[in-house]
């Protein structure tokens, strides 16, 4: 088939999927199969169109599945058991309640490692609201710090499901990408923190409604602290030991290697963690545990279905050809970088979903990383930090997380385009920035 028709198919794939999506609010597993479908019946061999899409499915939840779940259990345990708040309360009594938007964001920073953006916005808007309420400070910040805290993690560091699903479309090297990518989220953070602080600075906001008090972060019942950041900090330390002893020992053959390798397999790390989240719990039941264990499996199962449906898209546009044809194209050329930041920037504007956005351009972008110069292993995690940070950018009204921060920040619609979309311009331009700089410095 022509290059340009095939270019034309993949194009007019897209766009289909974001009208499904965005116009006639079809479910996003939905339309993910119907365009894969279409798309794998107008450019394929009839006898691989199944073959290609059951491959692309079952790759992605072979190798995002138990990290999913694993990281869900964690999340919602941290929440039932009043972990969260008990990290928050100690983050606030060390910086101050005038300093309540810095220990807020620290707080959606950390807890945002395992657990998803949405959930942990929702899990932390009543202490932003408290944390407004008692440090007379104005909601739109409070709620963007919150958001984007969470939402930096979310972009760019597995477990999250977008980054996890590009790292294996690529074949970056997972701990690798959960080290640098928490170095480049903290400037991103930052960037939206400032950027937030000044937009709001001379305008006035409604304070929200029926706001609670933040005492129920220095209750009794709350965990120890030590404890609440176990699951969050050690597989983070596992992770990135494997990381750094694969870096001293290439062969994998030392004792170090032998000794750290499979506890910082992340699958294994983060089951490590699940199993440190249990100390929690005050009464260790069966039964208090499966109900944990359902309710984040009940969680996780969503987002497994339309991440791995996002796989499955990915496969069929990989299986075309088009992104060697786009590589030959580029080829030569000094866009390096720029190529999968901007694809991602234009996937995630018009559709809304980070994880679409940045699963869709790693399949568009995997075959053009030796034409681009990015096929290194150094190169493949620079293309990931650049997908990342263009899927921060911009979240809108057609984000189902835009919704989230509008309504359980209890702020209005104007006040959320104009704070937190703009916050998350500035951190996918600051964090791409970052990569573009390191990527010229370093490969």
């Amino acid at each position: 088939m022509n290059a340009l028709v095939i270019a034309l198919l993949v194009l007019a794939s897209i766009i289909l999927i974001i009208l499904l999506t965005t116009r006639l609010k079809l479910h996003a597993f939905i339309a993910l199969f119907i365009v894969s479908l279409l798309l794998a019946f107008t450019t394929l061999p009839a006898s691989s169109v199944i073959k290609t899409i059951k491959d692309g499915f079952g790759n992605t939840m072979g190798s995002i599945g138990f990290l999913i779940i694993l990281g869900a259990i964690i999340g919602i345990t941290l929440d039932k058991t009043g972990g969260t708040r008990s990290i928050a309360g100690y983050i606030l009594s060390k910086t101050g309640e005038k300093r309540s938007p810095a220990a807020l964001g620290i707080t959606g920073f950390l807890t945002g490692l395992p657990i998803f953006c949405d959930s942990g916005f929702i899990i932390l808007s009543g202490l932003a609201k408290s944390f407004g309420s008692r440090s007379g400070i104005k909601m739109p910040f409070m709620a963007t710090v919150l958001a984007t805290s969470l939402y930096s993690v979310h972009c760019l560091i597995p477990p999250h499901p977008g980054a996890l699903a590009a790292a294996g479309i690529l074949e970056a090297n997972t701990g690798y990408l959960i080290i640098i990518g928490i170095l480049f989220a903290v400037p991103g953070a930052l960037a939206a923190y400032f950027w937030s602080r000044w937009i709001t600075g001379k305008d006035k906001y409604e304070s929200p409604a029926n706001v609670t008090p933040a005492d129920d972060m220095k209750r009794d019942e709350n965990p120890p602290v030590l404890l609440s950041f176990l699951p969050i900090a050690v597989p983070i330390f596992l992770i990135a030991t494997k990381s750094l002893a694969g870096l001293i020992d290439k062969t994998g053959n030392g004792l170090i290697s032998r000794i750290f390798y499979f506890p910082g397999e992340p699958v294994i790390a983060l089951f490590i963690g699940v199993l440190l989240s249990l100390l929690l719990l005050r009464r260790k039941t069966v039964s208090g545990m499966n109900s944990l264990f359902s309710e984040a499996v009940v969680k996780a199962g969503p987002i497994l279905i339309i991440t791995a449906a996002g796989g499955m898209f990915g496969m069929v546009i990989k299986s075309t050809g088009i992104g060697e044809i786009m590589g030959e194209k580029l080829s030569g050329t000094t866009l390096g970088l720029l190529v999968p930041f901007l694809i991602a920037v234009v996937m995630k504007t018009a559709q809304g979903s980070s994880t679409v956005a940045i699963i869709t351009t790693a399949s568009f972008v995997a075959p053009m990383l030796p034409m681009l110069g990015l096929a290194s292993e150094t190169g493949r995690l620079f293309a990931m930090l650049a997908m990342g940070s263009g899927s921060m950018m911009a979240s809108h009204a057609n984000d189902s997380y835009f919704w989230v921060v509008t309504n359980f920040g209890e702020i209005k619609v104007d006040d959320t385009l104009k704070v937190y979309t703009t916050s998350t311009i500035v951190m996918g331009i600051t964090v791409f920035s970052l990569v573009w700089v390191c990527a010229a410095l370093f490969m």
